[in-house]
């Protein structure tokens, strides 16, 4: 079941194309945790040029996406809403295995600590039920 398509997350976070990455959300309970899809392809330039014998996701691309997810999952709370969020560092990063092309990569993020405009988020992406990483997210949002 999609709970929000592609217009109603950027109407949510400022990226837009080509570092864009959520195709939509799959589930979401706000405050607690949200699952959400991206469809890896080969028509995207940086798969095409990051590692062009494999084409597989960039890691660091991997984190962002997996940043977009937590922005929207915060952004979703009614204490952060009409607000920005963002990426203030990444701790127990784990990449653990390729993310080719034609793969529906899932996001995973639950909501950890919170405090005033800051917080953490526990991520983690997969593909099918291999997990290929996870991290730890720490997120700012901006002042009302």
């Amino acid at each position: 079941m999609t709970v929000m398509e592609t217009a109603e997350i950027q109407a949510l976070i400022p990226n837009r194309y080509p570092i864009f990455y959520i195709d939509r959300v799959t589930q979401l309970d706000p405050d607690h945790a949200i699952t959400a899809e991206k469809y890896v392809s080969v028509a995207e330039d940086h798969l095409c040029s990051y590692l062009p014998a494999a084409l597989v996701m960039p890691p660091t691309l991997i984190i962002e996406t997996l940043a977009q997810a937590a922005s929207v999952l915060i952004l979703k709370s009614p204490r952060f809403a009409g607000r920005t969020a963002y990426l203030a560092s990444v701790d127990d990063c784990q990449f653990l295995a390729a993310v080719p092309t034609g793969s529906v990569l899932t996001l995973a993020v639950e909501m950890g600590k919170v405090r005033d405009t800051m917080g953490v988020v526990t991520t983690q992406a997969r593909i099918g039920t291999q997990v290929v990483a996870t991290a730890e997210l720490h997120f700012i949002v901006s002042a009302a």
